[in-house]
């Protein structure tokens, strides 16, 4: 994604984009979707390094906690999905600029001196416990349910007797 022999006159912001550029890539040739996928997940990497006035290169664990920390203050309907969903895409992000396949740690070291780590861990996560997350009020309908809901009504049931009453 950098040309190589140029010295560019502000390396960070173009070492930076061309992180995204080449994340863009990688994931078009897995081919994900604009505006589904990458597009917010190009946004989210660009709203964490505003938020934490850092390159990638720069990233710890204590800006990843901070910056959530700021949005569930916020916004307090930030829920558990939106927050792992979040995680997810700069989890997925920091494996690509670790990921010794793309050689952007030894491109960070030559030119920072520091290279990028993955700044997500078992600890500051959100660990999947519950088969739902969302609210209660709006939950899926379990198997049972939708059974139900789809069999026809039988003679004597009480959803058969109240049909029955309705139609008189």
């Amino acid at each position: 994604m950098l040309v190589i022999g140029i010295s560019y006159l502000d390396p960070e912001p173009a070492v930076f984009k061309a992180m995204l550029e080449g994340w863009t890539k990688q994931q078009r040739a897995r081919f994900l979707k604009w505006e589904g996928t990458i597009k917010p997940r190009l946004s989210l990497v660009r709203r964490f390094a505003e938020f934490s006035n850092q390159y990638p290169w720069q990233w710890q664990p204590a800006e990843f906690e901070a910056f959530i920390d700021h949005l569930r203050t916020k916004t307090p309907t930030f829920t558990v999905s939106s927050g792992r969903n979040y995680l997810n895409h700069l989890r997925l992000f920091c494996e690509y600029i670790t990921d010794p396949r793309y050689d952007w740690m030894s491109v960070c070291q030559e030119r920072f001196g520091q290279v990028p780590v993955q700044i997500l861990h078992e600890w500051n996560t959100v660990t999947h416990v519950s088969e739902y997350e969302g609210d209660p009020s709006r939950r899926p309908l379990t198997y049972d349910e939708i059974q139900a809901c789809s069999t026809p009504p039988t003679a004597g049931s009480r959803r058969s007797e109240s049909a029955a009453a309705r139609a008189r």
